[in-house]
């Protein structure tokens, strides 16, 4: 096996486009475990960790750019805690610290697992990603980037140059289910996201389908049913809110839980955010 570490994204774009067999490395916390378990085999490894660009943020008006070499432990402080707090709330349930310092936002759009803690936050913010290949640079929805469970529509010769959020006012959650309370894959995930200028609600669902899923007719209908004046909304209200946010949740059975307790996690966990959101 050869390793290089490209000093710059045009030369990291070099190598892919140059070596068909060329695996990208960030922080290495999916990669490894799939070289560890014998999934994997790679020839030519090509490190980002030299790559300034990845590791960058800016915020430009009411939009964040945050490089794909951030890492989860960088996105759970502030000022990210403030700017996108839903994002830095699922940042914080990733792994251990020792990962958290190690993977990155790009490493979970890459891998694009259903179980990946911070795709139902980009879902719900309606995230852009930003890649940049032989032929230039592209922007794509979070819905046209993810197409299937760990499959998206990057091409091999191209790199996650970036995320793009927005920075809204209003309150955000993400609640996240597990087989215990801390360093698991999640088993069902919502968040919840409040635009207080738009008067509108957007809640996304992880672990519960091939891709990150949005509630769009639960939210089209709550939303009508706060009051925004005093932030608050009906017992009952939300009650059925994590109900039509659990039916519209695409669960299965697997080694880590059934279908049915999925279902009625998302729901609970639906409920729940509403009501933090709008006491």
């Amino acid at each position: 096996m050869s390793t290089v570490a490209p000093p710059d994204l045009d030369a990291v774009i070099a190598e892919l486009a140059e070596h068909d067999d060329a695996e990208l490395l960030a922080g290495g916390t999916d990669f490894m475990v799939e070289v560890n378990h014998g999934h994997r085999r790679p020839t030519r490894v090509v490190s980002l960790h030299r790559v300034a660009e990845l590791k960058e943020w800016s915020r430009v008006g009411d939009r964040l750019i945050i490089g794909a070499g951030v890492t989860h432990a960088r996105l759970e402080a502030a000022p990210f805690t403030e700017l996108v707090p839903v994002l830095a709330q699922s940042a914080r349930t990733v792994g251990s610290p020792q990962i958290r310092n190690a993977g990155t936002i790009g490493g979970n759009l890459a891998t694009a697992s259903p179980a990946g803690d911070t795709l139902p936050p980009l879902a719900a913010l309606d995230a852009s990603i930003t890649l940049a290949g032989p032929a230039g640079r592209r922007t794509l929805a979070l819905e046209e980037y993810i197409i299937g469970p760990k499959r998206t529509s990057r091409d091999r010769t191209e790199v996650i140059v970036s995320v793009e959020v927005p920075v809204l006012d209003g309150p955000q959650e993400y609640l996240k289910v597990g087989t215990r309370n801390a360093m698991v894959i999640s088993v069902a995930g919502v968040a919840f996201v409040v635009d207080r200028g738009g008067r509108n609600v957007r809640c996304a669902l992880g672990s519960v389908g091939p891709t990150p899923i949005r509630a769009r007719e639960a939210e089209a209908w709550v939303a009508g049913l706060i009051d925004w004046g005093s932030s608050t909304v009906a017992e009952g209200v939300a009650v059925e809110f994590g109900a039509r946010v659990a039916a519209a949740s695409l669960p299965i059975d697997d080694h880590r839980s059934t279908a049915a307790y999925r279902r009625h996690a998302i729901g609970v966990c639906a409920r729940r955010a509403l009501v933090r959101c709008f006491p």
